[in-house]
This record gives structure tokens, sequence and C-alpha cells, in this order.
């Protein structure tokens, strides 16, 4: 999406420019997982660039000019929307990334273990692996070999799971019912990714029901 002149006029307005000699800080976070990526500066050239594009564009200290994030390797970050911190003087920077955000080639700028990231990350992080393997040799994993089965394997599986999971629920075994919930979203995400859905399109529709 991209801001109208007057929000952004509004956004900069009310940026303290003076607090922070014209360059504000801005802390960029994935949009679907809440996982931050990467923090720059923009000045207010970059802010209304950003704006304008609909791609995150920051002022290089060290080149002393604008700089679109992905200008050279295609990574770019899609802007979703943007807001300021209580102090006026912070933008967070809510995007969808084209690619990894990390010139080193990772998905942020900060070296996390996988298993220590919030749950929500790394819930995205599977369904990414689960999309990467749509295509894969159905040798090569259980999940590739599920999809080549087909969609009536994959809903069936999604059936037997959900099965399972009121079986456990009913006998009052809480260990085993966790591990068939497990089974049992794993399998409604590859059912998801066959579709050309995603967890996300699920999260829409409770957040529209909660409305």
């Amino acid at each position: 999406m991209s801001f109208s002149t007057a929000e952004v006029t509004a956004l900069s307005e009310r940026l303290d420019w003076d607090k922070v000699d014209g360059m504000v800080p801005a802390i960029v976070q994935d949009f679907t997982s809440s996982q931050v990526l990467m923090m720059g500066y923009m000045n207010q050239d970059a802010l209304q660039k950003t704006a304008e594009t609909g791609q995150v564009t920051f002022f290089s200290r060290t080149k002393q000019r604008l700089w679109t994030k992905g200008e050279t390797s295609g990574n770019v970050l899609q802007l979703v929307n943007m807001a300021l911190d209580c102090d006026n003087d912070t933008l967070l920077v809510k995007v969808k990334p084209i690619g990894p955000t990390c010139h080193l080639g990772n998905t942020t700028c900060w070296d996390l273990d996988p298993q220590e990231e919030s749950q929500m990350v790394w819930l995205h992080q599977l369904e990414s692996l689960l999309a990467e393997r749509k295509n894969a040799d159905p040798d090569s994993s259980y999940t590739a070999s599920l999809y080549a089965r087909g969609t009536k394997r994959i809903s069936q599986k999604v059936g037997e799971e959900g099965v399972e999971v009121a079986l456990a629920a009913t006998s009052g075994d809480k260990a085993e019912l966790i591990c068939e919930s497990a089974d049992l979203v794993y399998h409604l995400m590859v059912l998801l990714q066959d579709q050309g859905l995603s967890f996300s399109d699920v999260i829409d529709k409770l957040k529209e029901r909660h409305k």
C-alpha cells in the first residue's frame, strides 16, 4: 500500500526532526510474522519516497544519499504501514519482505536461533518451508510426498488428525492432545498451501469475525 500525501504530511509534522538531527531511526518489522528485520535511518525525503513508491527507502549515512532497500539485490521491503512511538522520534515500519532482508542472505539482521524466536515467527518460518516443499522431489520429504499425492489425500489426513485430536481430548490425555494438535495444525497448513492459501488468510477471517 502507499500512504496518501496527507498521511505522510501528518506523520512528518508529528515527528520531532530537530530532536533527531533530521534523521529518524526506522525499525522494520515483518507485518505477517512480527519479526524485527532491520533498522535504518530516514530523513524527510526518504520518508516521502517510501510513501510514494511503497518500497522502504532510507538515508545512507555512509553514501550520503537516499537508498531503497533491495535496489541492487531485488530484496525489497514492501510497505504495509508506519507508526510513530510515544516520543515522536522513532518510526515503526511494517513491511512484506521480498526475499531475505540481511545483506548476508539471512531473513533478519539479528543473529537469533530459530528455536528462540517467538511462536508466531517460528510458525511463519514453518509455513515458508512448507511452501518451498510444494515442488520438491516426493522422495525428499514427507511434506513433498503429501503434495505429490494430491488434495484428496491431504484432506483425508486433516480429517484423520481432527478425529485423533477429539479422541485425545475425550480420553483426557493432555500429552497426546498436544501431539495430535500439532499433527492437525501441520496438515492443515499443508492443505492451505496446496490450495494457494496461507495461515494468514485464516487469521484475517478470525480478525474479521472478532470485529
